[in-house]
C-alpha cells in the first residue's frame, strides 16, 4: 500500500453519529420562539430579574447540545441537554401560564 494512500476504514469514520444534529435542532426549533419571546418580555420589565438565571441557563444549554463532539457516544448526553435546554425555556412561560389559571380560578 502506498504511502499516501487514504484508508477509508479508519475508526473515527465508524465512531461518527450521521444523525447527531436532530436532538438539538428539535429542541431548538421548538425552544427558540419562547425563548425570543421570553428575552423581549423579561427585558420590557426592566432586565432579566429573578427569572435571568433560568434564561442563560437555558440559552447555554441549547448552545452546549450543538457545541458537543458528534461520537455516537454523545448521543445520550446531546439528547438529555437538549431536553434540559427545551425544559428551561419552558420554565417561565409554564409558571406564568400556571400562575393566570391559579388566579382566574379564585
Amino acid at each position: 500500500m502506498p504511502q499516501n494512500a487514504v484508508r477509508t476504514d479508519s475508526p473515527a469514520r465508524g465512531t461518527a453519529h450521521p444523525t447527531w444534529w436532530r436532538a438539538p435542532l428539535v429542541a431548538t426549533l421548538a425552544g427558540l420562539p419562547f425563548l425570543v419571546l421570553e428575552f423581549h418580555w423579561f427585558r420590557s420589565q426592566d432586565g432579566l430579574g429573578s427569572l435571568g438565571g433560568i434564561f442563560y441557563w437555558s440559552s447555554g444549554l441549547l448552545a452546549l447540545a450543538w457545541v458537543l463532539p458528534r461520537r455516537r457516544s454523545l448521543r445520550t448526553p446531546r439528547m438529555l441537554i437538549s431536553g434540559a435546554g427545551l425544559g428551561c425555556v419552558m420554565l417561565p412561560v409554564l409558571f406564568a401560564l400556571a400562575l393566570g389559571m391559579a388566579m382566574s380560578s379564585g
